[in-house]
């Protein structure tokens, strides 16, 4: 069965949430395992959304924090896919903060997130190709590529 591909557009995925007092440390900073909660969250549904079938989370490739994000601000998660395998999803998800007095924004975090499409058997199914249609798109494709061939190469020495 041959699945009919999608562009990265049709599963792109942005979140947004007011950080509120209960999401952070004593300093007013919101705690990284916020982040990285909502972070999934966004991946999962975008990768659900082009898989169009259930999909879990196999990896966190990485997961930087640049600035911190402080009570008060609204943070916002971008995920969109980089690169799509047989059944394997790579979803970049980049984080922003917004002072709501001032309008600045800030790239806060970024992330890459490995999520693999369940059947309805509950084992790894196949998904649609990825069309990448703007340099970035092509970019972020090639570069997933890489991510991915290290991590199979990481996985077969584990081995």
């Amino acid at each position: 069965m041959t699945l009919k591909p999608k562009r990265v557009r049709d599963s792109c995925v942005e979140l947004g949430q007011l950080v509120q007092l209960s999401d952070t440390n004593p300093m007013g900073y919101i705690h990284g395992g916020v982040v990285m909660r909502m972070v999934d969250e966004a991946g999962a549904i975008a990768a659900t959304k082009h898989a169009g079938r259930p999909a879990v989370t196999v990896a966190i490739d990485s997961m930087s924090f640049y600035s911190p994000v402080q009570v008060g601000n609204l943070i916002t998660f971008k995920a969109s896919l980089n690169y799509v395998g047989r059944t394997s999803m790579e979803v970049g998800i980049r984080v922003e903060a917004e002072d709501l007095l001032t309008g600045e924004i800030i790239h806060t975090s970024t992330a890459y997130c490995v999520y693999v499409a369940l059947g309805i058997d509950g084992k790894p199914a196949p998904v649609p190709p990825l069309v990448p249609e703007t340099d970035d798109e092509k970019r972020r494709w090639e570069a997933g590529k890489r991510r991915q061939e290290l991590r199979l190469q990481e996985r077969h020495s584990e081995q």
